[in-house]
């Protein structure tokens, strides 16, 4: 590492938890007449993750009209290449601590659009210099930096959102409508399924050792995560697959397909979670193990207790890897459920209600239902819906503090990506249940993990836990607590 990059590290370590003061914003009347967007009421955005889906992110705020991009930091200079040329007068960093360390006057918000094992030491850096932060889904990459990013965004009095778009659609409201209406009844069950992945999963880490791609710092890639030989195809986008660095179609997907059952019953967190995964055969004789790897499919069940609006627990199951729930017997031959390879599906007392990804064209089952509803508009729709969820932060955070919700706040978002993270704890649970002195034995076909949510502890399979919170890779700081 370049002598630069030391002093930058040493810095940083240095600073972490330092809160910078916040910024003022004068009013659009003093500076100029109506429509008249000042300089001032401008949102200052430093995009942490500039390609791939940093990339239209980035845009998007730009779109918004409200917003100004001023710096852009990416550690892959061909990823970036593209906001770079779209944004030519932010300037642009290799290593987001440099940045926040000699720029954080210079900004008033950031976005995160990392691979998810650096979303949560970013943004808690950026909220405790008092910046807004709107973070990719999922959230984090384990259960107590989830926790932790929900408790700073309380403390530090920042807007916060997560880029689950969806969340912002008109779906999710029209469903809670039509469920406090009373149109299903009581729902008790609820499906979540996607055709994802699709990067390969449940496969062995690559022995080849490449060289580094010149344009790329893999030291920063890496981040937190372990140090690892650089290996081809997992940049940019098949880390998904990985532990160490990706969650899994839960991480990918789950953020979009279970937010509309959060919004919809207002669960909270889960107290029991049971999962099953697919299998990888190396022959016909022997079944692979690869506990880097995220398993090609999964079926993960989750016990919601009874809070708020929800009359009784709710059992909610997700599937991905192609596995579906059974069809629901109101569908017709030719009428699609979910959206074919991705949906939601809500079963109450009274009846059926199913949704696509991103909770779009939700429908009442038997479709011919859907003719006749009569419930009114209670809850307030965003403009723009999903391209609107960018618009929204932008707006909130000019707002400031406590003047304007968002749809997906941390508040929100949080228990929301602790509750995929909890069923990824069971996946994981597969590798400690099935593993004899680092070998594979295989016994596990069925795992059920009990969750103590005030102590963020699995109860009845201690060594899970050691995947609730992650030991940070020297240099690159932690979130604190004690596990």
């Amino acid at each position: 590492m370049s002598e630069k990059n030391n002093v930058s590290r040493r810095n940083f370590i240095r600073n972490t938890g330092i809160t910078a003061s916040g910024f003022w914003i004068v009013p659009r009347h003093v500076l100029g007449g109506k429509g008249f967007i000042a300089p001032s009421d401008k949102l200052r955005v430093a995009s942490v993750g500039v390609g791939g889906k940093g990339e239209s992110d980035v845009a998007m705020f730009a779109r918004s009209g409200k917003a100004d991009i001023v710096f852009l930091c990416d550690v892959d200079d061909r990823s970036a290449a593209n906001s770079v040329k779209a944004f030519p007068q932010a300037k642009y960093y290799k290593d987001w601590r440099e940045l926040f360390e000699k720029e954080s006057k210079n900004f008033d918000a950031v976005s995160v659009s990392t691979p998810d094992h650096n979303h949560a030491i970013i943004a808690l850096n950026a909220m405790q210099l008092g910046k807004h932060v709107y973070v990719q889904k999922p959230l984090t990459h384990d259960l107590f930096e989830a926790r932790t990013l929900t408790h700073a965004a309380q403390k530090y009095k920042v807007i916060t959102q997560m880029g689950n778009q969806g969340s912002s659609n008109d779906g999710p409201r029209k469903m809670r409508e039509w469920y406090e209406a009373g149109l299903i009844g009581d729902v008790h069950t609820v499906y979540a399924w996607t055709n994802r992945p699709v990067w390969p999963q449940g496969i062995p880490w690559s022995t080849e050792k490449p060289p580094v791609p010149k344009e790329l710092n893999w030291d920063l890639w890496l981040g937190t995560a372990p140090y690892k030989d650089y290996v081809d195809k997992l940049v940019p986008f098949n880390w998904r697959g990985w532990w160490d660095y990706g969650t899994g179609a839960l991480g990918d997907m789950g953020c979009h397909l279970v937010e509309a059952p959060f919004t919809v019953l207002g669960l909270q967190y889960a107290s029991e979670v049971e999962c099953s995964v697919g299998s990888v055969y190396v022959d016909e004789f022997q079944r692979g193990y690869f506990p880097e790897s995220c398993p090609p499919s999964s079926h993960v069940t989750l016990k919601f207790p009874k809070t708020g609006r929800m009359k009784n627990d709710v059992i909610l199951h997700w599937m991905d890897g192609g596995i579906q729930p059974e069809r629901p017997e109101e569908l017709g031959a030719g009428e699609m459920f979910g959206d074919g390879g991705n949906g939601t599906l809500f079963i109450g007392t009274r009846g059926k209600l199913m949704s696509s990804t991103y909770s779009d064209n939700p429908r009442l089952l038997p479709l011919s239902k859907n003719s006749n509803i009569h419930v009114p508009e209670k809850y307030k729709r965003v403009p723009g819906q999903a391209d609107g969820h960018y618009a929204q932060w932008v707006e909130a955070a000019i707002a400031g503090y406590g003047n304007m919700e968002t749809s997906s706040s941390f508040d929100k978002a949080g228990p929301l990506t602790e509750a995929l993270l909890m069923a990824n704890l069971a996946i994981r649970g597969f590798d400690v249940q099935r593993t004899v002195d680092g070998k594979a034995t295989f016994p596990a076909r069925y795992v059920k993990l009990l969750w103590d949510n005030e102590a963020m502890k699995v109860t009845n399979i201690d060594d899970v836990n050691q995947f609730v919170k992650r030991t940070y890779r020297e240099g690159w700081g932690s979130l604190g607590g004690n596990r």
